[in-house]
């Protein structure tokens, strides 16, 4: 069992995935950096200064003792970072877009081959037609 286990994860499609699963990681957090450090603020400077990453609607309010410590954190629906979110998964989906679309140009197109010649049915045909003479 241990023999096909390694079998298993030495193939060549198994390690392939880890490296895309490691490789997808990384690429996550720098598009994450990029969204958040280059291009909300760019979105924030022409839509007035609005920053999305703290727009939320706050449903409870944070309770707060006598001493000043939070005893009940606050309940919100954070939109803007729902805002964020979605424009990482655009980004992605537009970098992926672009990485398959350059593997597919280093792919040689697959040729068909030309007939050879009259199929077997044509034969069969001309066959039945001379017997029917």
């Amino acid at each position: 069992m241990l023999k096909e286990f390694k079998n298993f994860i030495m193939t060549g499609n198994v390690v392939e995935f880890a490296v895309a699963v490691i490789m997808a990681g990384a690429i996550g957090g720098v598009v994450t950096g990029f969204v958040n450090n280059i291009v909300m603020p760019v979105v924030g400077h022409f839509s007035g200064g609005m920053d999305f990453a703290d727009k939320k609607i706050i449903l409870d309010e944070a309770i707060v003792d006598a001493a000043g410590a939070v005893t009940t954190p606050e309940n919100a629906i954070m939109w803007g970072s729902w805002i964020n979110t979605i424009i990482n998964l655009l980004i992605v989906g537009l970098v992926m877009f672009f990485i398959v679309k350059a593997y597919n140009k280093t792919k040689a197109p697959v040729e068909e081959p030309a007939p050879a010649g009259p199929s077997e049915l044509d034969i069969l045909k001309e066959i039945r037609d001379s017997l029917k003479k």
